[in-house]
């Protein structure tokens, strides 16, 4: 590889080439070398911006729960609007149809990372916990508009949803399932809790 090229947004280009090779490959394919030349640069630079490979795998998880918390805000923001069928099904979408299930095998099969992730995130599976917490949220928001019975579990129907979906989804060589199979899901968890 080159040196002395300086490279832009070198972050975001080794999780972005990380992101494809567990998508492509699964998280046993994942090494600092997979990811340095799947970005185009010397492994080296890996290790300029991180102090290990597990650091910076830690980091790369930290980074797609963050993107996470903000589509929590946008699905709050959608409460009222639309169906609450077709927005959590777009909900669960774009949280499983991205690189979530991959991430979620790499957090299981990596012993220290899952350490690493415990000091910042203490309870729960990463990116799962969260993706229930933004579906809570969304639930509530809605108990507040009217649409979902206020006796309706939010602590139950969240972590339903986001079990059921990621059951859809865990399939990472087949392809997604269709937007009306995760509405039916959506409909079968939420039907009781629905009003009018």
């Amino acid at each position: 590889m080159p040196t002395g090229v300086a490279m832009r947004d070198v972050r975001e280009q080794l999780f972005d080439a990380a992101e494809r090779i567990l998508l492509q490959d699964g998280p046993s394919a994942l090494t600092s070398r997979a990811v340095t030349a799947a970005a185009g640069c010397a492994k080296g630079v890996l290790h300029r911006h991180f102090a290990d490979f597990d650091a910076f795998l830690a980091e790369l998880v930290l980074d797609r729960i963050a993107r996470v918390d903000q589509q929590a805000a946008a699905l709050r923001e959608s409460a009222g609007t639309g169906t609450v069928v077709g927005n959590l099904t777009a909900a669960l979408t774009t949280v499983f149809g991205s690189v979530a299930v991959a991430i979620i095998s790499l957090v299981t099969f990596r012993d220290e990372l899952r350490a690493r992730l415990r000091q910042a995130r203490p309870t729960g599976v990463p990116l799962l916990a969260e993706a229930t917490a933004m579906i809570a949220s969304y639930l509530v928001a809605e108990q507040a508009q009217g649409r979902i019975a206020a006796d309706a579990d939010v602590d139950v129907l969240a972590p339903t949803l986001i079990g059921a979906g990621h059951l859809l989804f865990a399939d990472r060589k087949g392809t997604p399932p269709e937007a009306e199979a995760v509405g039916k899901v959506v409909t079968a968890v939420i039907a009781g809790a629905l009003t009018g």
